[in-house]
């Protein structure tokens, strides 16, 4: 069964178990690249991954069609659990000691994977600065505080080209 993106909402609203397969079946991989990308762990990256689709179908009723698509709303979900589980392990970024490169043809890590959904192709049509900064926070994991420190720009700054980005990623999407 194919479902439209509205009408596969509703289905996992009613907790309906088919749904919820299809989701997985059409998101796990490339919801597991963004998750490898930050915890550079496959057996870590499956424990994340299982962990992110249980608080999405825990939490589909928070999902709010006006704030973005489905799939953001599951990437960032996928994205802070991987994060979350980086941080409770005690490790806070230790085994990743590697210094944020200030370059701005910083080359672009996004995982294979998320070209199958054309992802990199628009993510190459935003301006270098946006384009560093959303491949730091989303597919590598930093947070918004190591990248205005490392780049010694302000966070508030840092914040505000994250947010540009992202609107003009949606436009792009649309």
């Amino acid at each position: 069964m194919t479902y439209g993106e509205q009408e596969l909402i509703a289905s996992l609203r009613h907790k309906d178990e088919q749904a919820f397969s299809y989701l997985y079946d059409h998101y796990s991989g490339t919801l597991y690249g963004v998750i490898c990308q930050i915890v550079e762990n496959t057996e870590l990256g499956n424990d994340v991954l299982q962990e992110a689709f249980i608080n999405i179908w825990r939490h589909i009723d928070s999902y709010d069609e006006t704030k973005g698509r489905l799939f953001t709303w599951m990437l960032n979900i996928a994205r802070n659990a991987a994060i979350d589980k980086i941080r409770s392990k005690g490790n806070k970024q230790t085994q990743r000691q590697v210094a944020i490169p200030n370059n701005d043809s910083l080359p672009l890590s996004v995982s294979p994977r998320l070209d199958d959904f054309g992802l990199k192709k628009i993510i190459l049509k935003l301006k270098d600065e946006q384009r560093q900064l959303i491949d730091l926070s989303y597919f590598q994991g930093f947070t918004h505080e190591q990248i205005a420190k490392a780049l010694d720009i302000p966070l508030g700054t840092v914040k505000t080209r994250i947010r540009s980005a992202l609107t003009q990623l949606r436009s792009l999407l649309s």
